[in-house]
C-alpha cells in the first residue's frame, strides 16, 4: 500500500510540475530583455509584505455572542514591533512607485500621449479594483446580515476591507505629482526629498513638543503629502538618474542613525503600525521614524539594485515576481477578505487557536503562523474570481458601471460611520 500511494502521489505531482516548469518557461521567453526585474522585485516584496503584515499584526477576539473584535499582538506582545521594521515596507513600494512612474510617463510622452493622458490611464488602473471591492462588499453586508452573522462581525470585517485602501488614496494623490517630481528631481536631484523631511520634522515637534498642548489635534493630517511623498521623490530621482549609489549609503547610514535616536533619545512609538490604546502612532499620519525608515529602506533598495536583478536572472525566481505583479492590486484590496473569510464561518463554532482566540501569547503566534497557508489559499481562490476588476471593464455597461459606483458609495459611508 505504501508504494502504490508514493505512486499515486508521484503521477499526479508529475503533470503539475511539468505545468509550472512550462509557465516559468512561457514567462521567461515574454520578458523582455530591458525589463528591470529588480524593481519588479522590490514592488513584489513590498506587496507581498502588506498581506502578511496585517495576517500577522493582527488578529480577532470572539465576543459572547459569536462577534468578531479587532486585537493585535502589539498591544501585549512588545516584541513584535521590530517585526514591523521589517513588514512595513512603503518605503519601498513609494521608491519604485517613482521610479516607475518616470519611466512610464517618459515612454508614454515619447510615443506622442499627453501628460492628462498618462494620468488618467494610471488612476483608472487604481480605482477599478478599489471600485470592485467596495462594490461587492456593499451586496455582502445585507446577506451575511440576513445569515445572521453579528453586526459587530460585519464593522470589524468593514474595518479590516478599508484599512488598506486608504494607502491606494495616497499613492493616487503622490502620482498625480508625477510631472512635478519630475522636473524637481532634474533641477535638484535628492535635495528634493530634504524639504520633505524637514516638514515632517517640524509637525512632529510641534505635536509632541513643549507646545504641543497649544496645537490643534488635525495638524499632524499635515504630514499626509510629504511623508508619503518622501519616497516617491527619492524615486523619481532614481529614475532621472540623480540617485546614485554615494546618494544610497547617505540615505541608508543616516536614515539608521536617525532612526536609532528617534527611539532611543526621543521616545518615538517602537511599532510603525498603531497599537491599540496607545495614544500616539508612527504611521497614521506619519512621523518623522517613518521617514527615517525609508530612508534606510530607500538606500539599501539601491545599492542592492544589480544582485537583485542578477539573482532574478534565474526563471524560477522571476515567473512568481511577475504573477505577483500582475495581481497586485488585487492582493492589495482583497487579502482582509481572505483572512476574513476563514474567520467569520469559524467563529460560529467557537474560539479557534490562532484565529478567534486573543493574540496575546506566543501559542498565539505559533497557531496564526500555521494559519498562514489557508489564508493564502483562500486569498487565491478570492483572487482567481476578482481579478477581473483590475484590467478595463469592456463587457460592462453604462447600468452596471452606475450600479458598481453606486454600491461603492454605500459601503464608504457604510465604512465612515464605523471606523
Amino acid at each position: 500500500m505504501p508504494a502504490e500511494s508514493g505512486a499515486r502521489s508521484a503521477s499526479l505531482a508529475g503533470p503539475l510540475v511539468r505545468r509550472f516548469r512550462s509557465a516559468v518557461r512561457t514567462v521567461e521567453e515574454r520578458t523582455p530583455p530591458h525589463r528591470d526585474r529588480a524593481v519588479d522585485g522590490l514592488r513584489a516584496l513590498a506587496l507581498l509584505a502588506v498581506p502578511l503584515g496585517h495576517w500577522l499584526l493582527g488578529g480577532f477576539t470572539r465576543g459572547p455572542d459569536g462577534a468578531l473584535h479587532n486585537a493585535s499582538p502589539l498591544a501585549t506582545l512588545g516584541f513584535f514591533a521590530p517585526l514591523s521594521w521589517m513588514l512595513q515596507l512603503l518605503g519601498i513600494f513609494f521608491l519604485v512607485g517613482g521610479y516607475s512612474s518616470v519611466l512610464s510617463l517618459r515612454r508614454a510622452t515619447a510615443r506622442g500621449g499627453t501628460t492628462g493622458r498618462w494620468l488618467r490611464g494610471r488612476l483608472l488602473r487604481l480605482g477599478r479594483p478599489v471600485l470592485g471591492v467596495t462594490a461587492v462588499w456593499a451586496a455582502l453586508l445585507p446577506v451575511l446580515s440576513l445569515l445572521g452573522v453579528p453586526d459587530t462581525t460585519l464593522r470589524t470585517g468593514a474595518v479590516l476591507v478599508v484599512q488598506p485602501l486608504w494607502f491606494v488614496a495616497v499613492y493616487a494623490g503622490v502620482t498625480a505629482l508625477t510631472p512635478y517630481c519630475v522636473r524637481a528631481a532634474q533641477r535638484w536631484g535628492g535635495w528634493t526629498a530634504v524639504p520633505l523631511l524637514a516638514t515632517v520634522a517640524m509637525v512632529d515637534f510641534l505635536r509632541y513638543g513643549p507646545y504641543a498642548q497649544q496645537v490643534p489635534s488635525w495638524l499632524g493630517l499635515v504630514n499626509l503629502l510629504p511623508g508619503w511623498l518622501f519616497g516617491y521623490q527619492l524615486g523619481a530621482c532614481w529614475g532621472v538618474g540623480k540617485l546614485r549609489r554615494r546618494g544610497a549609503a547617505v540615505l541608508l547610514f543616516g536614515g539608521a542613525v536617525l532612526f536609532a535616536v528617534l527611539l532611543a533619545v526621543f521616545g518615538y512609538p517602537a511599532s510603525m503600525v498603531g497599537v491599540p490604546g496607545e495614544a500616539r502612532t508612527n504611521s497614521h499620519p506619519p512621523s518623522l521614524l517613518v521617514l527615517a525608515l525609508a530612508s534606510v529602506q530607500c538606500g539599501a533598495a539601491v545599492l542592492l539594485h544589480e544582485r537583485i536583478g542578477r539573482l532574478l536572472r534565474r526563471p524560477g525566481l522571476w515567473a512568481p515576481v511577475v504573477a505577483v505583479n500582475l495581481s497586485a492590486m488585487t492582493i492589495l484590496c482583497w487579502h482582509q477578505t481572505a483572512m476574513l473569510a476563514a474567520a467569520v464561518p469559524t467563529a460560529r463554532l467557537g474560539t479557534v487557536a490562532g484565529l478567534t482566540t486573543p493574540p496575546d501569547s506566543l501559542g498565539w503566534l505559533v497557531a496564526r503562523l500555521a494559519w498562514l497557508p489557508v489564508f493564502v489559499v483562500a486569498l487565491v481562490a478570492v483572487g482567481s474570481v476578482t481579478r477581473r476588476f483590475e484590467p478595463p471593464w469592456r463587457g460592462a455597461g453604462r447600468g452596471a458601471r452606475a450600479a458598481a459606483g453606486a454600491l461603492a458609495a454605500a459601503f464608504a459611508l457604510y465604512a465612515f460611520a464605523v471606523v
